[in-house]
């Protein structure tokens, strides 16, 4: 007969309770706060300590070491808020500190084993007990706990090459919808710049036609046109409220937060060239990263099939005599091997490697791309600013003297004052695509330096994410 206890977990704390089991740690529930959650995120703003703390510590990396939001956000200073904010990140940061977490407590030994069996003798005898208490402690000689120690550090660095990757794609993900929204208010400036040239050409338009000069339909022509850039502004008002909304969102504040942005289409331009340095890319680093673990993990299935040796002293008390003795025992891998740990370790690692050399094909082919596409936005913009605009402009100007002279030409005007909202708009449009190019390229070729995770504090009283945790030092031992 081997007893069972009826409520381990009540056993369990009440040890722990009384000091009995060293190290023992108790459960803590920690509930969710929505309305604490919502009013810290409302609360949140470019000037935040936090953030004035982050942009700080910038000095070195490619981001601005001058930080003051007081004068309206620029397209640099929005990247080091989603940095500190957004809330993938924040969840990215979090799992790298469940990573973490693994590594710090992978490869201890197993806690020693008590156990006891308890016999009664049926038959009538003066002392009919037997009892067998054990303590057995697996002894770990197959270095299964080495690997196993060695593929949470690699685990643990892979989750840091991955956040460092969703550093980068968050910021270029700013970068886009940042070129979008700016586009977007040129847009509109242009188009109430054009609105005013219209007004004034509608009233010019209205006397000559109440004076005979003019046919009265094509002075209602103007009118028609101006309806029509009117429409046009509130669309592109429109876009550029929804682009505003959209960065909120990546940068992590709320609808009302207070902020103002600076629009522009100008990018940082980091990379440029025949062949992209594929040694900064962050989604290169996590892949390799990832066969490093892979390597780790295959290493721990082929030492999990060497056994560990299990031994302890033992008592046993049979009718009342009392003998000690020695408990031990050891696998014997002849049937099972782990073989399937081995089989899959190896395939994963296969795995690993083809996902690695499959994305350097797939990021030298991107290149290339994005290569030709910011050359030919680049030829379409020069044609439009050095011959497009200026004829364009200067024709408007003619037609607009012309009626003002009274000598007719109305519907040169028109046909001028139509053509320089097209080709302005195609102006902006080139523009956001060597923009939106350059920024392709810069995604391509990850940040200057090498890809790693920033590092974060986490101020007092808000839900801001806590540090991702340091690198491991550990090395990964290789698997032959």
């Amino acid at each position: 007969m081997r007893p069972r206890p009826i409520a381990p977990g009540l056993a369990l704390a009440a040890l722990c309770g009384l000091g009995g089991i060293p190290g023992c740690q108790m459960y803590q529930p920690a509930p969710i706060d929505p309305a604490a959650h919502d009013a810290a995120w409302l609360a949140r703003t470019p000037a935040d300590a936090s953030v004035l703390e982050f942009a700080r510590g910038l000095g070195g990396a490619d981001l601005p070491g001058a930080f003051d939001p007081a004068d309206g956000l620029d397209l640099r200073e929005a990247e080091v808020v989603a940095l500190v904010y957004n809330p993938e990140l924040r969840v990215a940061r979090l799992r790298a500190g469940v990573a973490a977490a693994t590594a710090e407590f992978a490869g201890l030994w197993d806690d020693p084993e008590f156990s006891i069996d308890v016999l009664r003798i049926v038959e009538g005898v003066p002392d009919p007990w037997i009892i067998s208490p054990g303590l057995s402690l697996t002894i770990p000689i197959s270095g299964r706990l080495e690997a196993e120690k060695a593929r949470a550090d690699a685990g643990h660095r892979a989750v840091l090459a991955g956040v460092a990757e969703r550093e980068w794609q968050t910021r270029v993900e700013v970068r886009r919808a940042w070129l979008e929204w700016s586009a977007a208010r040129l847009r509109a400036d242009e188009t109430e710049r054009l609105l005013g040239t219209i007004d004034a050409v509608v009233g010019s338009a209205q006397r000559l036609a109440q004076a005979g000069e003019i046919p009265r339909t094509e002075a209602v022509l103007f009118e028609i046109e101006r309806a029509d850039q009117r429409r046009a502004l509130l669309r592109h008002r429109g876009e550029a409220a929804v682009g505003e909304q959209r960065l909120r969102g990546l940068m992590g504040l709320s609808p009302a937060a207070g902020v103002q942005f600076v629009p522009s289409l100008a990018v940082p331009v980091e990379a440029e060239g025949g062949s992209p340095p594929l040694e900064r890319s962050p989604s290169l680093a996590r892949l390799r990263a990832e066969y490093d673990e892979a390597e780790a993990r295959l290493l721990g299935e082929v030492r999990r099939q060497f056994p560990d040796l299990v031994i302890g002293p033992q008592f046993e008390s049979d009718q009342g005599q009392s003998r000690i003795g020695l408990v031990g025992g050891i696998p014997i891998p002849i049937l099972n091997a782990n073989r399937q740990g081995i089989a899959e370790g190896e395939a994963e690692r296969a795995l690993a490697a083809a996902a690695y050399e499959g994305e350097r094909e797939r990021l030298s082919g991107a290149w290339s791309q994005a290569l030709a596409r910011l050359a030919l936005e680049r030829e379409q913009f020069e044609v439009l600013e050095g011959t497009m605009a200026p004829l364009v402009d200067r024709q408007l100007a003619d037609a607009q003297r012309l009626v003002e002279l009274g000598e007719g030409g109305v519907i040169v005007l028109l046909e001028s004052l139509s053509r320089a909202a097209q080709t302005r708009m195609q102006v902006i449009d080139a523009r956001l695509g060597i923009a939106l190019g350059q920024t392709e390229l810069a995604a391509i070729a990850g940040p200057p330096g090498p890809p790693e995770p920033l590092e974060l504090s986490e101020p007092s009283g808000s839900t801001f994410p806590a540090a991702i945790g340091e690198n491991a030092s550990s090395e990964v031992e290789s698997h032959p």
